[in-house]
This record gives C-alpha cells, sequence and structure tokens, in this order.
C-alpha cells in the first residue's frame, strides 16, 4: 500500500503539474469507489484546481470555493499520469480525472489522471467534499513528523503493540505496515513491545528512527517521475517483505515475519528481540 512517502511525493508532482489547471470531467469507471453523493463531482467541472496536497494517506485536491476531492488509493490502487488522456478502459479502472489549460504546453487536449487497481479487492476510493467538511480525514491522528505525535510517544501508556499503534490511522496518520516495519528495525524495537514497555530514552530512538526512515523514504520517491503506476512497490524497504534475507545490519541472522489473517510483519530477532522468535500463528498451525 501507498503510504506517506509515496503520496507525498505524489502529491508533489501533481501538484506541480496540475495546480491552476481546470476539470473537464471525472469519469466514474469504478461505481463502487465514489463514496460520497453529494455535492456531485459535475459541480466541479470548470472549476481551478488551487493545489494538490496530502493528509495521511491521501491525496487532497483543493479547488476555487473550498471544495475537495479525497482520493485513497487503498492496498492495490496506482494512478497513472495520461498526455493526452486516453479513453481506453484498463481492468481495475476506478476513475479517471480530465484537467484541461493553456498553460499544459502542446497537448491540447490536457492531461488525464487515472486511477486504478490490481488484484481483485476494489478498494480504492474517492470522496467529494464540501467546503468545511472532513469527509474521511475526520478522526486522523497527527502526522509523524510533528510535535503532537512526539509528545504521544514520550507520554503515551498505551499496552497495545507497537506494530499495532504504528498502523493505526487514529493513534498516527500516514505510517503503514511497510515503513512500520522498517522504522521499529532501525530502531531495534520489538514489534510486540508497547509503549508502556519502553524506557524514556527508547520512546527517543523510536521518535528518531521514525523521522529517519520517513526522510529516506520521501527522498527516494522524489526522484520517481510521473504517477504512481508500478505494479509492486515493496523494493524499497529494507525490511518489510524481506523475510528469509540477511539482516541489513549484518548482524549474522536472518529477518523472520510473523503472519496474520490478511499482512505480514518482518523483524530481526537480533536486532529487536533479543534473540527471541516470535510466535506465527500460522507455523504453529502447520507444526500441528
Amino acid at each position: 500500500m501507498p503510504e506517506l512517502p509515496e503520496m507525498q511525493a505524489l502529491s508533489e508532482r501533481l501538484d506541480a503539474l496540475l495546480a491552476g489547471t481546470t476539470l473537464r470531467r471525472a469519469d466514474l469507471l469504478g461505481f463502487s469507489s465514489l463514496r460520497t453523493y453529494a455535492p456531485t463531482p459535475d459541480t466541479l467541472y470548470g472549476r481551478r484546481l488551487i493545489s494538490v496536497g496530502r493528509r495521511a494517506k491521501y491525496l487532497v485536491w483543493e479547488f476555487d470555493g473550498g471544495a475537495r476531492i479525497i482520493l485513497h488509493l487503498s492496498r492495490a490502487g496506482r494512478l497513472d499520469v495520461e498526455q493526452p488522456p486516453k479513453n481506453t478502459r484498463s481492468r481495475g479502472s476506478a476513475v479517471r480525472f480530465l484537467f484541461a489549460s493553456h498553460t499544459l504546453g502542446r497537448d491540447a487536449d490536457g492531461v488525464g489522471i487515472l486511477v486504478r487497481e490490481y488484484g481483485t479487492h476494489r478498494k480504492a476510493s474517492w470522496w467529494v467534499v464540501a467546503p468545511g467538511v472532513e469527509g474521511p480525514l475526520s478522526g486522523l491522528g497527527p502526522e509523524p513528523v510533528s510535535e503532537e505525535f512526539a509528545a504521544l510517544v514520550r507520554t503515551s501508556d498505551s499496552r497495545r503493540r507497537l506494530t499495532t499503534d504504528l498502523r493505526d490511522q487514529h493513534v498516527v496518520s500516514g505510517i503503514g505496515r511497510g515503513w512500520g516495519d522498517d522504522i521499529l528495525h532501525r530502531a531495534r524495537l520489538s514489534p510486540f513491545a508497547s509503549l508502556h514497555s519502553l524506557r524514556p530514552e527508547q520512546r527517543e530512538f523510536l521518535l528518531i528512527a521514525t523521522t529517519d526512515v520517513l526522510a529516506d523514504a520521501l527522498d527516494l520517491e522524489r526522484a520517481r517521475k510521473g504517477g504512481l503506476s508500478e505494479a509492486k512497490l515493496g523494493d524499497r524497504f529494507k525490511v518489510h517483505g524481506r523475510a528469509g534475507e540477511p539482516c541489513p545490519r549484518a548482524c549474522g541472522n536472518t529477518l523472520r515475519r510473523v503472519a496474520f489473517e490478511s499482512y505480514e510483519m518482518t523483524y530481526c530477532p537480533t536486532c529487536q528481540t533479543g534473540g527471541k522468535v516470535l510466535a506465527d500463528r500460522r507455523l504453529s498451525r502447520l507444526l500441528k
């Protein structure tokens, strides 16, 4: 799933390309993707796009007058930039936005932004919200690199697993299981530890690791061109999804995983859990 670094860099590229253009139309290609019924998308036709920003894992398109389109790519959603726009409807297509402006150069037809999904789960979503309405952004936690998040980490008595708190968008917004695994590995913390169990210096390690991992990831993503079209994005992680490979710290151990119902988590026993191998319920069932 695209997380904060991917969505932040994508928002910057789209803002540079589209700010100041007007929305010609939105072609709904996957009828479950639009999650609002009022205002309708056509109320934005002819409106100037002021900016493309980001909040958590959402793209936020702000139009003159204050109305916004909020877009979430979910697990396997991707975004293609089309110059000129296409008329095809590829498999997994959710919506195509068409923008026009005299400032877009020699492509008189403007720009198309196609949102599509890989796999069979169709969960990419978008909302049209009136001025002042938060929609899906309501209730999100603080951004990871913020004073609010730092205060939470330093004072929270949460007894939930760190991997759970980092992925909970109501606790901290923008981190998923991918960068969460890499952050905990950088901080040398067990994913099954809790904020309640951490010493003050370990809480600081977590804050530093969060800032550094996301900053490195954002630098990498800013080198990307165009949309966010690749089928798989996992090669950017140092730890997540690399179970069975040597630990990147060259500690001599192999990365292990814990598999859950719909996702898995990766960690290093030597660097994070004092040599302990965490219980993997799938593996336990196979051994019975």
